[in-house]
């Protein structure tokens, strides 16, 4: 079967989004400028063509996006999900590689699960560099459990993520399925010390209203 391209199944509109997006920064750069989609009409999982055409997007919508342009410059399209305790959220980016070291893309509409520069030796000690920020804001709870293997989406048919109106719950369900390390032991884990209240409230902004 004849492997399929990003110049055939985008449009020229597409095609010259992506050709833009030729680094990690201007990935980045792109996703910022994209409101946060806050799903007010119902939950989404877009595809990045409707992300392109909507012009909004969540971290997974985002993420999605980012792998997308990543691939479309000849790299690998890396997803990375974050797991946390049952009280708060995941939360999704992509993996890239510069030199031999990670970095990630993120969408988010907080000031501390964001872009990270390609320093990190492993995907392990890039997931750790979230861990002291990822809390919640009503009490300081640290919540990050689990982070996945880095999860390539070159495993499936293109058009089937790239280009599809569908929501693709399909794909969300397989990132979640997939193996997931813990970052701490129970014993660990269950020492934590919350943030404190200045931590909570330097944090507690957002980018983005509804």
């Amino acid at each position: 079967m004849r492997k399929e391209t990003f110049k055939e199944l985008l449009t020229p509109a597409e095609n010259a989004v992506f050709k833009k997006l030729d680094s990690p920064a201007r990935i980045q750069d792109f996703l910022d400028s994209l409101p946060i989609n806050f799903e007010l009409h119902g939950e989404t999982y877009m595809s990045p063509r409707r992300v392109l055409r909507t012009r909004t997007a969540h971290c997974f919508e985002g993420a999605l996006a980012a792998a997308a342009a990543l691939a479309y410059h000849g790299k690998s399209p890396l997803l990375l999900d974050l797991r946390t305790s049952a009280d708060d959220e995941d939360h999704v980016v992509t993996l890239y590689r510069e030199n031999g070291y990670w970095g990630a893309i993120s969408k988010t509409n907080h000031p501390v699960l964001r872009y990270r520069d390609a320093v990190y030796k492993t995907p392990r000690e890039l997931v750790m560099s979230y861990f002291h920020e990822y809390f919640m804001s009503k009490n300081g709870k640290k919540t990050l459990r689990e982070y996945s293997n880095p999860f390539d989406l070159s495993q499936y048919k293109l058009s089937s993520w790239l280009i599809t109106e569908a929501d693709l719950h399909w794909l969300v369900e397989a990132l979640d399925e997939a193996p997931h390390l813990n970052v701490a032991s129970q014993n660990a884990l269950r020492k934590l010390r919350p943030a404190s209240a200045l931590e909570i409230k330097a944090t507690d902004q957002k980018e983005w209203k509804p």
